[in-house]
C-alpha cells in the first residue's frame, strides 16, 4: 500500500528534529514538513486547516473542544515546555517587586487564551494570590490575527481585555510606561505578533523573578509540575479514514523523544568524564524528564484543564478523553 503524503507543521525544538531533519519517520506516512513559529502555524490551523497534522496550543484545542469542534483529534505529544510565570517582565519605575505588586497593573498579553498566559495566569492565582480581575490586560494580537479569532474567545466576566491598536505593540507600551507589565512577550518574526523590541535587555525593563531558575526550581519542587503548552492533532477525517495513524505518530514521536535523550546523554557525558557536572549526575540524567502520552502527564494536563475552566475560557473542567483520541489513553 502506498504511503498517505500528509503535510506536517512542527516548530524548531529539540524533541521535534528527528521529525523535521528526516531522520525520524512514521511508518505508512511521507510527511510534507513545514517549519513555523507557533503563533502563526495555530492561526492558519484553526482559522484554515491548512495542515493535516499540526502542534497546536492546548488552550485552544480545550477550547474548541469544549464548543464541539471536532475538526482535529488530539494527540497526547507534548513538544514544549517552561515555567512561564518566571518570564513575566515588568518595568523598573512600576514599582512591581513581588507578584502581588502586580494588583491594579496594566498588563500586555500577545493572546489572552494562549496557553502560557493560561499556565502564568493560574500560577499567580494559586501561588502567589493574584486573580486575573485584580488586573488590566491588553491584547496585542486582533480578533482577526488571533487564535481566539477562531475559538469565539470573549473576555471572562469582571475581567477587563483591551485590544492594543495596530499603530502600537506590547513592546513600544511597555518602553513609553504605557502598560507596566508583559505577563508574555513574543518578539519572533511570524505573521502574527508585531513586537520587535528587546525588552529582556532594556535598561527600564526587569524580569519580576530576579531568579528564573529559582523561581522555577521552587515551583516543581512544590507541585511537580512541568508546565505544557503544545500538544498535537491530526485532521479527524484522516483518522477516521486510517484510524491506525494515531498509534503510528504517537510512535514516532515517541522514538524522537528517545533519541534525542540518548544524544542529550552523550553530550552530558564530555562534562561528566571532564568532572564539569558531578559523576552522580549520570543517574538522574538518565531519567526521562519530557515525556508523551497521557500516563507520563496526567497531573499536568488535568491542572492545565482546570485552570482553563477556573479562567472561562471553557464552560466545564474538560475530561482528558475529551481532548485525546480514546486509543491514546492508555500510552
Amino acid at each position: 500500500m502506498a504511503a498517505l503524503k500528509l503535510s506536517i507543521a512542527l516548530s524548531p525544538n529539540p524533541r521535534n528534529w528527528p521529525i523535521i531533519d528526516g531522520s525520524g519517520t512514521v511508518e505508512g506516512v511521507d510527511l510534507i514538513r513545514n517549519v513555523l513559529h507557533p503563533s502563526e502555524m495555530f492561526w492558519r490551523q484553526l482559522h484554515h486547516e491548512e495542515f493535516d497534522i499540526s502542534e497546536m496550543s492546548c488552550s485552544s484545542l480545550m477550547m474548541a473542544r469544549a464548543q464541539g469542534d471536532e475538526r482535529w483529534a488530539g494527540l497526547p505529544v507534548f513538544t514544549t515546555r517552561r515555567f512561564f510565570h518566571t518570564g513575566i517582565l515588568v518595568r523598573k519605575d512600576a514599582g512591581i517587586d513581588k507578584p502581588a505588586d502586580l494588583k491594579g497593573m496594566r498588563v500586555g498579553v500577545p493572546e489572552y487564551q494562549q496557553t502560557a498566559a493560561l499556565w502564568t495566569r493560574g500560577v499567580l492565582q494559586h501561588e502567589f494570590g493574584v486573580h486575573a480581575r485584580d488586573m488590566e490586560f491588553w491584547m496585542e494580537r486582533t480578533p482577526e490575527k488571533s487564535h481566539g479569532g477562531a475559538t469565539g474567545f470573549k473576555p471572562p466576566p469582571g475581567v477587563t481585555v483591551h485590544t492594543i491598536p495596530l499603530e502600537k505593540n506590547i513592546g513600544s507600551m511597555m518602553l513609553s510606561g504605557e502598560l507596566q507589565a508583559a505577563l508574555h512577550y513574543l518578539v519572533n518574526d511570524n505573521l502574527i505578533d508585531r513586537s520587535k523590541a528587546d525588552l529582556a535587555n532594556h535598561p527600564d525593563i526587569k524580569p519580576l523573578f530576579s531568579d528564573r531558575t529559582a523561581e522555577g526550581v521552587r515551583y516543581y519542587r512544590k507541585t511537580g509540575i512541568y508546565p505544557i503548552n503544545h500538544g498535537m492533532v491530526v485532521k479527524r477525517a484522516l483518522v477516521d479514514k486510517h484510524p491506525w495513524l494515531v498509534g503510528n505518530l504517537l510512535d514516532a514521536f515517541e522514538r524522537a523523544n528517545e533519541k534525542i535523550d540518548r544524544e542529550r546523554m552523550e553530550h552530558a557525558a564530555y562534562y561528566i568524564d571532564t568532572g564539569l557536572l558531578p559523576a552522580d549526575a549520570r543517574n538522574k540524567l538518565r531519567e526521562p524528564l519530557v515525556r508523551h502520552g497521557i500516563k507520563a502527564n496526567r497531573q499536568t494536563l488535568e491542572t492545565c484543564a482546570r485552570y482553563s475552566n477556573e479562567q472561562s475560557l471553557t464552560p466545564r473542567v474538560m475530561r482528558l478523553d475529551e481532548i485525546f483520541e480514546p486509543a491514546t489513553l492508555e500510552r
